[in-house]
């Protein structure tokens, strides 16, 4: 069998006549924008960091107030209920620690 070969055509050149920048050119300030962006990145990273840290500061005191606060609320119910007699409803005995522990 004979194998047929096709003819490759050349490629042509373009005909318009536009300027074209050199790449070269182009390439100092591609890296140029790059180091940029990445000293935006770390500069961005350490805010972010850091700002983190103050904001698990906050919310562990935040934490720490509230857990508090509901230890006193308990202790209080419970004194409370016990002065009662635990006959009451407990729901009744928070709400009255509540406002002691407000007041």
């Amino acid at each position: 069998m004979a194998e047929e070969k096709k003819a490759v055509k050349p490629k042509k050149a373009s005909t318009t006549k536009t300027e074209t920048k050199p790449k070269a050119a182009a390439k100092p300030k591609a890296a140029a924008a790059k180091k940029e962006t990445t000293a935006a990145k770390k500069t961005s990273a350490t805010k972010t960091t850091a700002t983190k840290k103050t904001a698990a500061k906050k919310s562990s005191a935040a934490t720490s107030n509230l857990e508090q606060r509901y230890r006193l609320i308990e202790v209080a119910a419970y004194y409370i209920a016990e002065k009662d007699g635990f006959a009451g409803n407990p729901v009744d005995y928070w709400i009255a620690a509540e406002r002691q522990v407000s007041s």
